[in-house]
């Protein structure tokens, strides 16, 4: 059975659109069957094309996480298709599929023809968007709160363990205490430049190496051959509002990058540092 208007008009997505505004977004469509156990896409893939499920499921899997049935009639990865982001799960047909499709760029075209029907649709994108920043949020905010319980109860249990009398276990039952929760401490938690706020490294040489991650005490750097694991290090920390020295220690230095624990920095490039820091920080804050 065709998709219709009505059909789309329930799904958030679409729901700014007018009948005839549907009408003239399914007509850009081209169907496609696909059989039980196909693979519609990976993870990390870069989607050229705009997908709905007509008829049939869909099994998505993500590292790490549940995997998600979607069954007729939803779109299928319409932020990444849109927007060009890779793909952060793989689809695999779990039956007999049939598929609505659309190249993005035919669907620009589209769009460029008629400003109102792209208007619209982008304001459903946007409202999709949202809502999932929202229900992020809240479960980010559920996360944090288990990990300040859970600091908060490591703490008292090492109280507990300190104020006994010793056993065999006492020790190492207070190491690994104190290492979880040097672990969790917020300063601990790394962020990641973006083209717009970048940063790199420069050694002595003239060598320049992207900074991958950064914490108050630690730089992650992309994999380079100027370091090796246990050397000490020197360099220059470049930031968009300057530039700051500091030196550390190789803890991990691989194909997958430089781990480098820093020494301490004085106070004035300390807050340059955490300046820059939470400049990143507040992009993911949503006012």
């Amino acid at each position: 059975m065709p998709i219709t208007p009505a059909d789309l008009n329930h799904l958030p997505l679409f729901r700014p659109l007018t009948e005839a505004q549907l009408k003239e977004l399914l007509a850009a469509f081209v169907p496609r069957k696909v059989k039980r156990g196909s693979t519609l896409f990976r993870e990390g893939e870069v989607p050229s094309k705009f997908q709905l499920l007509a008829d049939g499921e869909i099994e998505l899997t993500e590292a790490r996480e549940p995997k998600v049935i979607v069954r007729p009639i939803a779109p299928i990865g319409e932020l990444g298709a849109l927007t060009g982001v890779p793909r952060n799960t793989t689809a695999v047909a779990t039956k007999d599929s049939e598929l609505l499709e659309v190249d993005r760029d035919a669907l620009m075209k589209l769009f460029s023809r008629s400003a109102d029907l792209a208007f619209l649709f982008y304001k459903g994108l946007l409202d999709v968007v949202s809502d999932k920043v929202r229900r992020d949020k809240l479960r980010l905010d559920e996360m944090r709160d288990n990990l300040i319980r859970t600091q908060k109860a490591m703490k008292e249990l090492r109280d507990v363990v300190l104020s006994a009398d010793e056993t065999p276990i006492s020790q190492p039952v207070c190491d690994k205490l104190d290492e979880l929760i040097e672990h969790n401490r917020r300063s601990h938690y790394r962020v990641s430049p973006l083209e717009s706020h970048p940063a790199a490294v420069r050694f002595n040489g003239g060598t320049v190496v992207p900074v991958v991650e950064l914490s108050e005490g630690f730089l992650k750097l992309a994999a380079t051959k100027e370091l090796k694991t246990g050397a000490e290090a020197t360099m220059v920390l470049a930031l968009p509002k300057g530039e700051i020295p500091v030196s550390g220690k190789v803890e991990r230095a691989g194909s997958d990058g430089v781990l480098l624990r820093l020494d301490l920095l004085i106070d004035e490039y300390k807050q340059a540092m955490v300046g820059y820091m939470t400049e990143l920080q507040m992009l993911d804050f949503v006012v």
